[in-house]
């Protein structure tokens, strides 16, 4: 079974406001990049996840095999909903439930076996520092989508 290692960050710029997110995979010395921008209200939580789900919608596309995937954040959010999926699956109360669902539909039922790892943020870790900066920039292309440059 392929092992891949991945590092997941949001980034939002207002909180909410518009937003960024990215994700590094890196399996048997090579590296794959997802990064995208939300150029609507956002936040933080909905680009944490949304770079997970991004993962995991690439992890689906290009592998075939099942794999053995650790995703590091530093979202505590993101790992301490991720611990309690079955209750995201009956709350729709839950915030960002729209995502927690698809998360779970893409990739926690899926064919890849998917552990969150709690790593620090901004302490140095230099993978979470990498998704952390393309993420942030993500989020300020967005801004320039929305405000024109400013």
């Amino acid at each position: 079974m392929l092992n891949i290692k991945a590092f997941t960050d949001g980034s939002c710029l207002g909180n909410p406001g518009v937003g960024g997110y990215c994700g590094i995979m890196q399996s048997k010395g090579k590296e794959h990049i997802v990064r995208g921008l939300c150029a609507e209200k956002t936040t933080n939580n909905r680009m944490e996840l949304q770079a997970v789900i991004s993962v995991i919608d690439w992890l689906n596309r290009v592998q075939q095999e099942p794999c053995e995937v650790e995703i590091n954040t530093d979202s505590q959010y993101l790992c301490n909903c991720s611990k309690d999926t079955r209750k995201a699956l009956t709350s729709s109360n839950r915030p960002n439930n729209d995502l927690w669902l698809e998360l779970i539909e893409k990739g926690l039922s899926g064919k890849h076996h998917i552990t969150f790892v709690k790593v620090a943020g901004h302490a140095g870790i230099e993978m979470n520092e990498r998704a952390d900066k393309i993420a942030h920039e993500e989020a300020i292309k967005a801004r320039h989508i929305v405000y024109g440059g400013m």
